[in-house]
């Protein structure tokens, strides 16, 4: 899952299983996994059609998705993706995560830009209040829709339970693995414009110039759009031999890659949040990530901020990496002491309180 699906797993499996007083009513689009019904106190209700592009989220949101409320006479509808029906009298909360969408709009297909910067707006004004991951989202959907900032509550993300520290003998075989023994920078996230591939490709060929220790990059995730201009640049690299794609790894599997990495590279050019920063904190992987958004917010001074749209900045953080000791051992170090600020309890915990907020308003 990417960051909004752990954002809701994680989430609703605390709440729904810390409170057995109430019934939830879980809607799924499609056939759905027995991983997600954490509980006797959820009923799963499955209701078409499959919303996977614009015109089908209109018709499931405004109409599958209101006969449902009705029908199980609910108090609220939580969306953790931010999509809200337009026609119900239903009390909503809307968890908007980021609205990359109106800063980076050429960065979505058409179809799917047009449908965010059409309906958004209007989320934002008929939900009865909104959640989001950071202070930047909050601070962003005041100024861009003129909300008023006591309407949104703030529920920072989480780091997946598995993540923590791997020994040396494991993160050899890992290393051996992934790279053939190799040492790397990892990068994780969907491969689309705005996680920044481009430039840290660049970034990445600029600091091969001078490396010493045969290092490569391993990129995790899956193609997701728009992505001609990554792999060209991919193409063109001098260093491109020392690139692995590995695709879409599982959380185990992902652990062990993040804990066994030099440091994750995550130079977004913007962020809502940023999962794998905390995910990095928790592994004691050092972080480079960029000094932009809310990126700042989450990592604090506990690693590296380069500037996204600077090759040299980034080519520069990972020169101080791999050359520098004891700067890794302050990161972690640093990185030990922010973890604690995020826990998907105290996401789950914020997001009740906002849950009962929006049924009492």
């Amino acid at each position: 899952m990417e960051g909004i699906g752990w954002f809701t797993f994680e989430s609703l499996k605390r709440i729904t299983q810390q409170h057995k007083e109430h019934e939830f009513i879980f809607i799924f689009d499609r056939p759905y996994s027995d991983d997600f019904i954490f509980g006797d106190n959820i009923t799963a209700v499955v209701t078409g059609p499959p919303a996977r592009h614009p015109i089908l989220y209109y018709i499931w949101f405004n109409f599958s998705i209101p006969k449902v409320l009705e029908t199980h006479k609910v108090d609220l509808f939580l969306s953790p993706d931010g999509y809200i029906p337009l026609n119900t009298k239903v009390k909503t909360l809307a968890v908007f995560h980021d609205l990359n969408f109106e800063h980076y709009p050429k960065d979505l297909p058409s179809s799917e830009r047009y449908y965010y910067r059409k309906y958004f707006p209007q989320f934002a004004k008929k939900a009865t209040r909104i959640a989001t991951v950071s202070e930047y989202s909050k601070k962003d959907i005041h100024d861009l829709y003129k909300v008023d900032e006591s309407k949104i509550d703030v529920v920072y993300n989480g780091a997946n339970e598995k993540f923590a520290p791997l020994p040396a003998n494991i993160k050899k075989l890992v290393v051996e693995k992934h790279t053939g023994g190799k040492p790397y920078f990892i990068f994780i996230g969907a491969l689309n414009p705005r996680k920044n591939l481009v430039n840290l490709l660049k970034a990445f060929d600029l600091f091969k110039k001078n490396d010493r220790l045969s290092t490569q990059l391993l990129i995790v995730g899956e193609k997701m759009f728009k992505t001609n201009e990554i792999f060209e640049t991919y193409e063109h690299m001098d260093y491109k031999a020392d690139v692995v794609f590995s695709g879409r790894l599982n959380s185990l599997e992902l652990h062990k890659a993040l804990a066994s990495a030099l440091a994750l590279t995550y130079v977004s050019y913007f962020e809502g949040f940023g999962i794998p920063i905390v995910e990095a904190f928790y592994t004691e992987t050092p972080v480079i990530t960029s000094n932009v958004t809310s990126m700042p917010e989450v990592a604090g001074d506990a690693a590296l901020l380069v500037d996204p749209f600077s090759p040299d900045d980034i080519a520069l953080a990972l020169k101080k990496i791999t050359e520098n000791a004891d700067l890794r051992a302050e990161l972690i170090e640093k990185g030990n002491q922010r973890k604690l600020k995020f826990h998907w309890q105290n996401t789950a915990d914020n997001l009740w309180k906002s849950i009962n907020k929006t049924v009492n308003q």
